[in-house]
């Protein structure tokens, strides 16, 4: 990856806003009325997807364009599911793609034939591969590199040679090697990683089949800690923990602010999350696909290039993730109105969110 992410999000909240306001009066390209943009997420087991960036896109593009129609489709994680839903809206004739992408390399044939048919497509958070348009994205070695920083944070003394698991995400997402890439850089050479494991899917059951087999062959005494790779992982994780009674629980990371996450946080079961505000990254891909879809460039809307294993000097816009942990949920996700205090703190958790200064 090449080029900064952007640093400030009011800057790029006006810059976004402008942009695509003034894309929007343009005469270039299709009129308004027959702009069909598609919109293809990975799957359901993440609860981002459908909770926040499918009605977060839907919601700006209708700003951005009043009369254009979504085309959405979901590919419950099968690759050969989203190659046909895609390939559905390429023969429909969409204006624009924007594809969050199942395995990059069994959809590299579908962005080469949405390329033929002069359709451009939006890559949205993970790096597809073939003729893409653009990218938009958060800077994944980052997001790693907080996990790592947060890891080392919470195991304390035993951060110095301590034990740690890795749970992974699934391999077939170019994201998981690029967070996995950015936490080892922070935590080779502090830690010892015992082991290391692909979680297929990014599933809540895979996570913790891998976390049962850690604690088994290794005893629940020599894991210091566990990097997680998101919040569904870590669900897995902590599940077998206590289903082994291990007590104290070790730190363990997380991705993606899941509310329930954020429940665990607050408890005490889970250490910290990574806090993407999705609405920056949903707003810049909307924005993105309706320049493209009226034959615009976007040159005005990226402040990066990134390369693909295919493609390079793509048009990019990284954006900066946010560390998470007990004492900062009220001045990130609270703040941002990604939840309220009602939202978090079920009768259950009061008294620890009292403790965690989270009251009304």
């Amino acid at each position: 990856m090449r080029g900064l992410g952007l640093r400030a999000a009011a800057g790029l909240l006006a810059l976004l806003l402008a942009v695509s306001l003034a894309g929007c009066t343009d005469g270039g390209g299709e009129g308004e009325g027959e702009l069909t943009i598609g919109l293809l997420l990975p799957s359901r087991a993440v609860p981002r997807w459908e909770k926040s960036d499918k009605p977060l896109i839907e919601k700006r593009l209708k700003e951005l364009c009043p009369d254009c129609t979504l085309v959405y489709a979901n590919a419950e994680n099968d690759a050969a599911s989203q190659r046909q839903q895609m390939n559905s809206m390429i023969t429909r004739g969409v204006s624009a793609l924007i594809l969050d992408v199942v395995d990059p390399k069994a959809l590299r044939s579908s962005v080469r034939a949405a390329q033929r048919e002069g359709i451009p497509v939006v890559a949205y958070d993970r790096l597809a591969e073939g003729p893409i348009a653009g990218f938009v994205s958060f800077d994944g070695a980052q997001v790693g590199r907080l996990q790592g920083q947060a890891l080392l944070e919470g195991m304390g003394a035993r951060a110095d040679g301590g034990g740690v698991v890795m749970v992974n995400g699934d391999p077939s997402s170019p994201n998981a090697a690029w967070y996995e890439g950015g936490s080892l850089a922070v935590l080779r050479n502090e830690v010892r990683i015992l082991k290391s494991y692909n979680t297929i899917g990014w599933r809540t059951e895979n996570a913790h089949d891998h976390m049962s087999a850690a604690i088994s062959a290794l005893g629940p005494s020599r894991i210091d800690g566990v990097l997680a790779a998101n919040d569904s992982i870590a669900a897995g994780v902590i599940a077998a923990l206590k289903s082994a009674r291990v007590s104290p629980l070790p730190p363990v990371t997380g991705q993606d602010a899941d509310l329930d996450a954020v429940q665990r946080i607050v408890e005490g079961e889970q250490y910290m999350t990574v806090y993407k505000p999705f609405r920056l990254e949903t707003e810049a891909a909307a924005a993105m696909a309706v320049a493209l879809a009226r034959g615009n460039d976007v040159d005005a809307l990226v402040s990066a290039q990134v390369d693909s294993p295919t493609t390079e000097d793509v048009p990019a816009v990284l954006l900066d993730p946010i560390a998470v942990t007990r004492e900062t949920i009220g001045r990130t996700l609270v703040r941002d109105g990604v939840y309220t205090i009602d939202q978090i703190c079920t009768p259950k958790l009061r008294s620890a969110c009292a403790q965690a200064g989270l009251t009304r």
